[in-house]
Formats: C-alpha cells, structure tokens, sequence
C-alpha cells in the first residue's frame, strides 16, 4: 500500500518539503493524529524558543503516535502545521527532511498568533492510512 506522489505541471512544485498531492489505495485504516506539540512524555516542552529542537519533538510525538496505531511515518499522507512565526519555514522543513522520506506528506502551513502554551513555536496534525 505505497502513496504515490501526484504532481501537475499546471500548479507550481513545492519550495519546501511537501508534496502537491499524494494518492493511496485505501485498504486500511486511517489515522487521525491529533496535534502535535514540543511536549514530552514527562510534560515539559522541548527546545523552549528553538523552533528545530520543537519540530524534532513534534516529529517524535507524531512517529510515536503512528507506530502506536501499527504503521510508520511512511504511512504519513497529509500534515497540517501551525507555526508561530513563518519565517521559520525552512528550519521546520530541514527536519522534516530527517523525518518524511520521498514522497513527502501532502502538507499545509499557517501561521497563527496563539496556542495552548505561549512557549509553543509549532503544532503538527498528521493523517495516516495505515496497512
């Protein structure tokens, strides 16, 4: 059950680690994982003002949360991301480089002003279909 990137050349390629579209047989289960945040198990938050040691712990909490659900960050297709300052765009995708092999996750990111704890810089929420 592998995703396979779908592009066109009618809409413009991705500056980051995204991909315009991915497409998957769904025989399997989908996983809905909440969002992310730079908590760690024992509650404190990683990298306080750091958005790439945020990210990292984000990516761990959603590797986590999927192999929890029996499948990989492979089985990643969609990831919305919320970020507090846009100007971190490729700081949060050099690690998502580490984390989302090819083809990458279909991807949003926007920026907001609030989350639940001020120190919060990112917060991903990931779909997986999981075999």
């Amino acid at each position: 059950m592998a995703k396979q990137q779908v592009t066109t050349a009618k809409v413009r390629e991705p500056m980051g680690h995204f991909s315009q579209a991915i497409a998957i047989e769904a025989k399997g289960r989908l996983v809905f994982i909440s969002g992310m945040t730079a908590r760690r198990p024992d509650g404190s938050i990683a990298g306080i003002g750091d958005v790439e040691a945020q990210t990292r712990q984000v990516c761990e909490n959603i590797k986590s949360a999927v192999e929890s659900a029996g499948g990989t960050l492979d089985d990643i297709c969609r990831v919305d991301v919320y970020v507090r300052n846009i100007e971190h765009f490729e700081k949060i995708h050099k690690v998502r480089r580490e984390y989302f092999k090819a083809p990458a996750p279909a991807s949003t990111m926007v920026e907001v002003t609030k989350m639940v704890s001020p120190e919060y810089l990112i917060e991903i929420s990931a779909i997986a279909v999981v075999g």
